[in-house]
């Protein structure tokens, strides 16, 4: 009941505050469109079925990437400066960020904070607006957005940083935490905000398609190859690796979580209803899988982007 309501609350004030950007130009129908992602392995997961998706749509998508593994927006600012000092300092596959936004007439770039420090908004100043300049300048006619990414799930080991050591507690905390910050930095960049986060949470809410974390899972318990249960788990979750070691990922997107995140990508970039889209990657859940794309479908259409 507590969770209805917040989303009753949530739902409402993002309505109050959006709707004077909902009706934003998006790209037309048979042009090109070019995305430039600055992020990390967030946003990796985030477009990993977008272009897949574009194509069966008759889309012509070109995506570029600077992408680095954990990468905070201050890592990313520490890196413009190093390769502006050095032109032979390139940390994206050798090559610096200006060449990357170069290498296009690109029509978005993203920006994001990576996970840990999403719910802590002092890490976000003054890196995302020096981003945000920076790209400007390189591609004054690019539309600069900020991909909102997502909560740890459940039951996660840690989640993300407030202050100093104190940290958010739950999923729910993290959510609200980075939701907040987000929009915040959105707000002060007068940028559009990707809602890919909240089409995690909401998405984990259904009664029937949201992970329930199961408090009795011990691993010593379970032998190669048996994983403990976690049906409709938009995150990794329990997996083996390779040496045969039962490991938990609570942060990364799963496939299912990869296809939510590039529905919500997908509508967000061309403007279409992804319930429409004919693109589903081979999972075995149908009902999940129809289950993420109208959770795709109500999160851009109700929650219209910053």
């Amino acid at each position: 009941m507590k969770n209805l309501v917040a989303l009753i609350i949530i739902l409402f004030c993002s309505i109050k505050l959006e709707a004077g950007n909902s009706d934003q130009t998006r790209i037309s129908n048979g042009d090109t469109v070019r995305l430039m992602l600055v992020g990390n392995s967030f946003s990796k997961n985030a477009t990993a079925y977008l272009q897949q998706i574009a194509s069966e749509q008759g889309k012509h998508l070109i995506i570029g990437r600077a992408e680095l593994g954990g990468c905070s927006l201050e890592r990313h600012w520490r890196l413009v400066e190093e390769a502006e000092g050095d032109s032979t300092q390139g940390a994206y596959k050798g090559k610096a960020l200006r060449t990357l936004l170069l290498e296009e007439p690109w029509d978005f770039v993203s920006i994001q904070q990576n996970s840990m420090n999403s719910t802590n908004i002092s890490t976000y100043r003054p890196y995302a607006h020096n981003m945000y300049e920076y790209i400007k300048e390189l591609v004054p006619d690019a539309e600069v957005v900020i991909h909102q990414t997502w909560a740890y799930r459940a039951d996660a080991i840690r989640f993300g940083n407030l202050k100093d050591t104190l940290h958010t507690s739950t999923e729910y905390e993290m959510w609200q935490a980075s939701r907040r910050a987000y929009h915040t930095i959105a707000a002060e960049l007068g940028v559009r905000m990707v809602p890919v986060g909240d089409g995690f949470w909401y998405a984990g809410q259904h009664p029937r398609y949201g992970y329930e974390k199961d408090e009795t899972v011990s691993l010593s318990n379970y032998l190669h190859p048996e994983l403990p249960k976690q049906d409709h788990s938009l995150h990794v979750g329990y997996q083996w690796n390779n040496e045969k070691v039962l490991r938990l990922d609570s942060n990364h997107a799963n496939a299912y979580g990869c296809y939510l995140g590039s529905l919500i990508w997908y509508s967000f970039l061309f403007g279409e209803n992804p319930t429409e889209t004919t693109y589903q990657p081979d999972l075995a859940d149908s009902a999940f899988i129809e289950h993420i794309r109208i959770t795709a479908m109500e999160v851009v259409d109700v929650l219209p982007s910053f």
